[in-house]
């Protein structure tokens, strides 16, 4: 009954004028968490369902394909720490059945530009000054505070829902492709559909409007890091389902390729996106993220090659001082946050880089910089050893477990040491399942 449910609803959704999808999506939210009440809880099995010898292996952008694969084959064969770490994977993906899909269209009010598809979020660290009036309904004039997040960004904009939808296809994919579970890349299919691709509900491939600030700007070049930090992750879920996930077909695969396409484009040759390519913080480390793994999955290798390899003049040497601080990072309020946030970003780049011969990882500057020293600059505090000595309005060790295990994995013998020290995020470690760097004390909300 759930898939029946859940197929009756996405094609009402697809027939839908826009001004109908937000009747639809309530309906079809209930309409899940009525099924994920009445369907048995997905539960890891005690022996891994029978698989073939070699499995398929993801083409995935960030992610390495063959280690999925063998982790895959790891599990199949029973290994207890890779069941540990799948129990922490399939918790979180069961939560995302009975959520969901998210659309851009379902916002109180559009974008400036007056277009429901287009994508809008509301600038973070920016606060009225005054009382809310009818006169003077945002409260304006606005003012920083850097590293203090106004709790109404996430009320009547996209950022929430667009996070929600980066995690829930991420994960679900990974839970499918580790468990065979059908109904994880369903659920999957569905949430990225409705949010890409369905004609009544998808979202415009641009970011025109992210980060606006009321009262005076509609939309600004910074808002591309609401994409830029985690949309790796859909695109390699996007891979792990096409390695032969049930309901994500042939041409949801091309249309998706269009989709990314036309955004990788935007990014390239639109005014916000050169600006933001331009930064010279983990702003200009993201873009080139973004840019690389669009490239790399739309089929231009030779523009994620190049973007990685550029990366290393211009985003390694600027932004990483000789004894391996970084410190447009350090200047922050959040310098813990962001240091490994940025981080987060040259470890998935290298990540890239694997797939087209670039070794970010064993890039050294003119003064010695490179990724290994900024990594090691955190140990101290990573292992607990002492504390970070600058500024951090909400420390959180685990903050830097990934980029610790991604300079290991590179072949650090420092990172090798500190892994055993690490402190575990919440949810568990899924460093052995998802072997590639992710920011786990997000504070987008």
């Amino acid at each position: 009954m759930y898939l029946i449910g859940v197929m009756r609803a996405m094609r009402a959704m697809s027939t839908m004028r826009v001004v109908g999808a937000m009747r639809a999506r309530t309906r079809l939210r209930a309409l899940l968490a009525a099924a994920a009440l009445t369907a048995a809880p997905l539960a890891v099995p005690a022996a891994p369902a029978a698989a073939a010898a070699r499995p398929e292996v993801p083409g995935t952008a960030v992610l390495d394909g063959q280690r999925l694969a063998a982790a895959k084959q790891r599990l199949d064969q029973g290994d207890p720490r890779l069941r540990l770490a799948l129990r922490d994977l399939t918790a979180r993906a069961d939560r995302w059945l009975g959520q969901g899909p998210w659309t851009v269209v379902d916002k109180p009010r559009p974008a400036p530009g007056g277009d429901p598809h287009d994508y809008l979020s509301q600038a973070p660290y920016w606060w009225p000054t005054r009382p809310k009036t009818p006169e003077n309904p945002w409260g304006c004039p606005y003012e920083q505070r850097d590293g203090e997040r106004n709790p109404e960004v996430d009320t009547g904009t996209d950022r929430r829902d667009a996070e929600n939808v980066f995690d829930s296809s991420y994960e679900l994919a990974l839970a499918w492709y580790y468990t065979g579970e059908r109904t994880y890349a369903e659920h999957a299919g569905t949430i990225l559909r409705t949010w890409f691709l369905d004609p009544a509900t998808r979202m415009n491939p641009r970011l025109d409007h992210g980060q606006f600030i009321p009262c005076k700007y509609d939309g600004r070049a910074i808002g591309i890091i609401d994409f830029s930090q985690s949309y790796t992750s859909v695109l390699d879920a996007q891979a792990i389902l096409a390695a032969g996930a049930p309901g994500w077909t042939r041409t949801d695969r091309a249309r998706m390729t269009d989709w990314n396409k036309d955004f990788r484009d935007w990014l390239t040759h639109s005014d916000f996106g050169k600006q933001e390519g331009a930064a010279k913080n983990n702003h200009g480390t993201f873009y080139d993220l973004q840019l690389a793994a669009l490239a790399y999955a739309t089929g231009d290798e030779a523009l994620a090659r190049k973007t990685v390899r550029d990366a290393r003049a211009l985003r390694i040497d600027p932004q990483i001082a000789p004894d391996g601080s970084q410190p447009q990072e350090l200047g922050r309020t959040r310098s813990w946050h962001y240091s490994t946030f940025d981080l987060v970003a040259y470890a998935r780049l290298a990540d890239i880089g694997r797939h087209v011969g670039v070794n970010l990882w064993a890039h050294r500057g003119p003064a010695g910089q490179s990724l290994v020293k900024a990594v090691r600059y955190l140990l101290p505090a990573a292992t607990g050893e002492r504390p970070w000595p600058h500024p951090e309005l909400d420390f959180r060790r685990y903050a830097a477990t990934d980029v610790v295990h991604a300079a290991a994995d590179a072949g650090d013998r420092a990172a090798k040491a500190a892994v055993p020290k690490l402190a575990s995020p919440p949810g568990g470690d899924l460093w052995a399942l998802r072997p590639a760097a992710e920011q786990l004390d997000s504070i987008a909300g």
